[in-house]
C-alpha cells in the first residue's frame, strides 16, 4: 500500500498516521529514536507491508504488471490500490478526502520538527500538487508513477503502467476491493496488539 491507504489505516491518531506515513524512509531501529505512538505507526507500516506483500490477492494483481515491469511491479499495484481507495473514499470515511487529506498536511506542518529530512523535503512537492487527493485520477496516479520513476536508479517508465491497468481495470478494482477488506480487518487486529 501506498500513502494513502497507510495514513487511512491509522484511523484518527495523528502519530500514528505520522509514524505510518514516514515509515518507508527509516532504517532497521531508528524507529525507537522517535515518540513512542510514532514508533507504533513506523511499525504498523511494516507489518501492513508485510501482509501486503505475502496476501495471494496481491500477487495476483502484480501479475497484470509483472511481465513489463518485473520488481516494480509491487511499486505500481501499491500505487494502483491508492487510486482505487481515493476513488472510492466514501465507501470507506464519512469525511470527503478533501478535508482529511488537508487535515492530514495540517498535522505533518505542525509536527515538521521531528519528520525526517527525506519527508521535509518531499511535503511542499506533495502538498502543491496534491498527490493524495490526485492519486483518484488517472492522470493524477500517471504523474505520481511518473515522479517515482525518476527518482529510481534504473527507470522502469511505470507511468505506463497506467495502460495495462486500463485494459484490467474492473478485474483489478474487484481485486483491491476484495484485498482491502482483509487489511482493514487485520490493521485494527494489529493496533489493539501495538498498544498492549
Amino acid at each position: 500500500m501506498n500513502f494513502l491507504a497507510h495514513i487511512y489505516l491509522s484511523g484518527n491518531d495523528t502519530e500514528l498516521q505520522i509514524g505510518n506515513f514516514i515509515a518507508d524512509g527509516i532504517r532497521g531501529k531508528d524507529y525507537l529514536n522517535f515518540p513512542e505512538r510514532v514508533s507504533q505507526g513506523i511499525m504498523l507500516h511494516r507489518n501492513i507491508d508485510t501482509f501486503t506483500d505475502q496476501h495471494p490477492i496481491f500477487k495476483q494483481t502484480k501479475k497484470y504488471f509483472q511481465p513489463e515491469y518485473g520488481l516494480y511491479s509491487g511499486i505500481i499495484v501499491d500505487m494502483v490500490y491508492d487510486h482505487f481507495l481515493a476513488k472510492n473514499w466514501n465507501d470507506f470515511h464519512d469525511q470527503k478526502l478533501e478535508l482529511f487529506v488537508d487535515k492530514f498536511y495540517n498535522t505533518l506542518d505542525f509536527n515538521y520538527t521531528i519528520l525526517p529530512q527525506k519527508t521535509q523535503l518531499l511535503l511542499p512537492i506533495m502538498k502543491s500538487e496534491n498527490w493524495l487527493v490526485s492519486y483518484k485520477e488517472l492522470e493524477g496516479l500517471r504523474n505520481i508513477l511518473s515522479k517515482m520513476d525518476n527518482r529510481m536508479k534504473n527507470k522502469s517508465n511505470m507511468q505506463n503502467a497506467i495502460k495495462d491497468l486500463t485494459l484490467n481495470y474492473k478485474n483489478i478494482e474487484q481485486e483491491f476491493n476484495l484485498f482491502f477488506v482483509h487489511l482493514i480487518a487485520y490493521t485494527e487486529k494489529k493496533i489493539i496488539d501495538l498498544e498492549k
